[in-house]
């Protein structure tokens, strides 16, 4: 078995991984009901039967956050949505379906692309380490047979970084495909209708390719062409939206109408200087919050104003707001099992992130002896960026996941190290 090569043992992890999110799919079955963590599928299954019914982006009855029956709404994924809607109108209305296409999707794609990164990073080995590690991650595979974004999300940013990586050795070594540009922009695109926070990263994942192009000394001014392409085709991909919403609210909304909630109501005096993830139900809800003279704009609106009541929260207090912030640490990278918690959420956590944390620290740690640091500089990159968005804004386990898959490559390495210090190689 030792003698196998990596090609065997990486299509052996992508038919586990397959079958781990296939399994995980039946198990959810034909019905959309809230499960630990998924309440989104609910507002993403309602979403998708109105686009079939012809009705369009409008909610079927008063809904989350708090747009009213028969309303527009710009709140959720348009791309995740359509998939669904896609889904629903070519197989009816049968949710396993969705959920059985989106397992095998993931199942071959995030191991696969998990195995790139980790092998241009730490080569061949890791690499199947890493893919391993993501066939049977726990949270991947649980999020993939649920009806929301995460599983085509993290897809998306690691087919980014992939493409993005492999342009940037393009460049160094004299090289320019511009292909890749195109493919580049497609999948930042992709990556941002599912989530439009990823906006945020792409300005730091420019600068790092054109830092790339610039220390080695090739092609600065062919890299900063093609990141125009690549920008040009993530615009062509939003516009459509922004002007729908124009259309649908009388008033710019560039994508999507859920940051000015979240960063109202996780700023909110409520909390104090100690964050709390998820309000209690014996508690005002999240609807409470919103001050009664608001409540009877539109959704893009509300939007808006929340934002600026979030932002006057922050002028207020700033003290309690970097308080806040430091607390929402415990939230991001909580690992141990939780009263508050259900049974698949702990084993979910402690069996996943907590037996993994150690390794991803410790490869950090191994990633920056003997200067190699350089080479990690876009994970580092993604994993500082986006952390600190989500500590300023509102931190959740499942926001944290994409950090995680980057994470995988530097526990494959550290495991690695692991193995060959209790079973050093033979000569």
């Amino acid at each position: 078995m030792k003698n196998k090569s990596p090609k065997f043992w990486l299509i052996i992890i992508l038919a586990g991984a397959v079958l781990l999110r296939v399994a995980a799919a039946v198990y959810f079955g034909d019905t959309v009901v809230d499960l630990p963590g998924t309440f989104d599928q609910l507002s993403y299954d309602m979403l998708a039967r109105q686009v079939v019914a012809g009705h369009g982006f409008t909610v079927a009855e008063d809904w989350w956050p708090l747009t009213k029956a028969g309303d527009p709404t710009a709140h959720w994924s348009y791309l995740y949505t359509l998939y669904l809607a896609g889904v629903y109108a070519l197989a009816g209305y049968h949710p396993l379906v969705a959920r059985l296409v989106q397992a095998v999707i993931a199942g071959v794609a995030m191991p696969w692309l998990i195995f790139r990164l980790g092998r241009r990073h730490f080569g061949e080995t890791a690499g199947i380490v890493a893919a391993a590690l993501m066939a049977g991650y726990i949270y991947f595979f649980y999020y993939a047979a649920t009806l929301m974004t995460e599983t085509f999300y993290i897809t998306a940013i690691l087919w980014s970084f992939d493409l993005t990586e492999q342009l940037a050795a393009d460049l160094a070594a004299g090289r320019h495909r511009r292909a890749g540009w195109v493919w580049l922009g497609l999948s930042l695109g992709i990556a941002v209708l599912l989530r439009q926070l990823f906006l945020l990263f792409i300005p730091f994942l420019a600068g790092w390719l054109l830092w790339r192009a610039h220390i080695s000394g090739r092609r600065f001014w062919a890299a900063l062409f093609g990141l125009a392409v690549s920008g040009i085709i993530v615009i062509a991909m939003i516009l459509p939206w922004t002007a729908r919403n124009y259309r649908a609210f009388n008033r710019f909304v560039l994508l999507n109408t859920n940051a000015g909630f979240a960063f109202f109501w996780g700023n909110h005096p409520i909390h104090g200087t100690n964050f709390i993830a998820i309000l209690p139900p014996d508690g005002p809800s999240y609807q409470d919050l919103v001050p009664p003279e608001l409540r009877s704009l539109d959704e893009a609106a509300l939007d808006s104003a929340l934002l600026k009541r979030g932002l006057q929260f922050i002028a207020d207090d700033p003290g309690r707001y970097l308080l806040l912030s430091i607390s929402r640490t415990k939230d991001y990278f909580k690992f141990l099992p939780s009263s508050q918690s259900s049974f698949i959420s702990n084993v979910s956590r402690v069996l996943s992130f907590g037996v993994l944390l150690p390794f991803m620290l410790a490869g950090i740690i191994i990633s920056f002896k003997n200067g190699a640091w350089r080479a990690h500089t876009l994970l580092y990159l993604f994993m500082g960026v986006y952390t600190g968005v989500h500590l300023l804004s509102w931190a959740l386990i499942r926001y944290r996941l994409p950090v995680d898959a980057v994470l995988l490559p530097f526990a494959a390495l550290s495991l690695g190290a692991v193995w060959e210090r209790f079973f050093p190689a033979r000569s």
